[in-house]
């Protein structure tokens, strides 16, 4: 039976309620327009998105996981923290350690006695800093002070030498154990054309300083550090007294004795005011005032200084340029007084041309070297005469440290590296007069 007509590419319902079922689609029917997919309206701005899913719920969001926090870091222990103390007395633990430790201290009464025991113990293996590496440290800081605040009782100019050198000896003295007290030292000095030596221990060359440091006490009015017996003037004969006194060798009890008086000589003149200049101090001898008195115990200070540094094998630099340049200053000026009393004695040659006091006479120009070095016309006939550079007979150079070694007595004559030219006789007179200045 035919049954009505039917389009083959229909499959959608006919009048007369009769629907097509879809058969098998072939490639033709794709060329079909008749079968082309209908246009779609154009999407507007509110066109909402068409699907041909069905709507899906909305899922909720997880919620946010919390955050854990770390556990906090029990302190340390009560043995942990009782290890530490010795590094933390050396300033040696991390910040976060030194901070447990000293919170530590706060409640541990044994631990803190035990803090308090090691940080003086560590006091005691790192002393105070020493001037000796900086000679000038102290010097800089003093003037720095003065600078900005004018000193209400200033200390003089010519005393300065003599309180910088007692510093550094006395920072150098505070480093030595009980036993280096008795390192000996060999004392020098120039005699009877030749160098001589004493031998003596460290304790024994302070107490040496201190016994000749009381000349200038005696002189301002202040106590004989030897008592009332001690023969006056004589450095030599007041160090001898000063050691044959005592049936024991001296120890390091000398240190503070000597160490006081530096210090009450460095207050009296800066109390006394300008009037304490005009005092002179007697060595026997011959007198000094006072100022050159106290350069003349500032130079052996230093040498001394020396000695001791050089037996303990310790370095020790020389005193700051304007003081060196002092202390040669006052050995120029004592050249032709010596040369005169060698003379007297019968150890330099006469006098060639003798002239009045004031007058121009025979000349030897003496030019130091290096630090504190200057030039100096040194009078050869006579202590009164005036140098003349016109006059000049011979002439020497030296190194200053060279030539301050040879006035102490360290070198002899014939051993210093002299640059000459001129009258040899006069050269040779005026060494050895240098030379003649140094004592015991």
């Amino acid at each position: 039976m035919n049954g009505p007509a039917q389009s083959p590419d229909d499959g959608y319902e006919r009048p007369g309620g009769q629907a097509r079922i879809p058969g098998p689609r072939s490639a033709a029917d794709d060329l079909d327009p008749s079968h082309a997919p209908r246009p779609q309206p154009p999407a507007g701005p509110d066109a909402q998105p068409q699907s041909d899913l069905p709507p899906q719920p909305a899922v909720p969001a997880a919620p946010p996981k919390p955050r854990v926090l770390p556990e906090p870091t029990p302190p340390p222990s009560h043995a942990v923290l009782k290890s530490l103390l010795g590094a933390w007395a050396l300033a040696a633990c991390s910040a976060e350690e030194t901070r447990a430790v000293e919170d530590h201290l706060t409640e541990c009464a044994p631990c803190a006695e035990e803090a308090l025991r090691l940080r003086d113990a560590v006091g005691l293996l790192h002393p105070e800093e020493t001037l000796d590496l900086k000679p000038l440290l102290r010097s800089r800081v003093l003037e720095d002070c003065l600078g900005k605040r004018p000193a209400r009782i200033p200390l003089p100019a010519w005393a300065s030498p003599y309180d910088t050198e007692t510093a550094r000896l006395d920072a150098l003295l505070q480093d030595f154990g009980a036993s280096e007290w008795h390192t000996p030292v060999r004392l020098k000095w120039f005699e009877e054309e030749r160098l001589r030596t004493q031998r003596s221990t460290v304790a024994g060359v302070i107490g040496h300083l201190m016994t000749v440091d009381g000349l200038i006490a005696t002189a301002l009015g202040l106590d004989d550090p030897l008592g009332p017996d001690a023969p006056p003037g004589d450095p030599t004969a007041r160090t001898e007294y000063y050691w044959k006194s005592s049936p024991y060798p001296p120890t390091r009890q000398v240190r503070d004795p000597w160490r006081e008086q530096t210090h009450t000589l460095v207050r009296t003149v800066s109390f006394a005011g300008r009037g304490v200049a005009e005092l002179t101090v007697d060595y026997g001898g011959f007198a000094l005032p006072l100022g050159d008195a106290f350069l003349e115990r500032a130079f052996e200070c230093w040498v001394h200084a020396w000695d001791i540094a050089d037996a303990v094998d310790y370095p020790y630099e020389p005193p700051s340029g304007p003081h060196l340049h002092g202390m040669i200053d006052l050995a120029a000026r004592l050249l032709p007084g010596a040369l005169a009393q060698r003379r007297r004695a019968g150890l330099a040659a006469p006098a060639r041309g003798l002239v009045a006091a004031g007058a121009p006479g025979r000349t030897l120009h003496l030019e130091i070297e290096g630090a504190g070095g200057g030039g100096w016309d040194i009078a050869l006939d006579s202590p009164g005469a005036k140098p003349s550079p016109e006059r000049t007979v011979a002439e020497i150079a030296l190194d200053g440290i060279e030539f301050c070694q040879l006035a102490a007595g360290h070198i002899s004559p014939e051993e210093a590296a002299v640059g000459q030219h001129g009258d040899r006789e006069a050269i040779r007179d005026v060494l050895f007069a240098a030379a003649s200045l140094s004592r015991l």
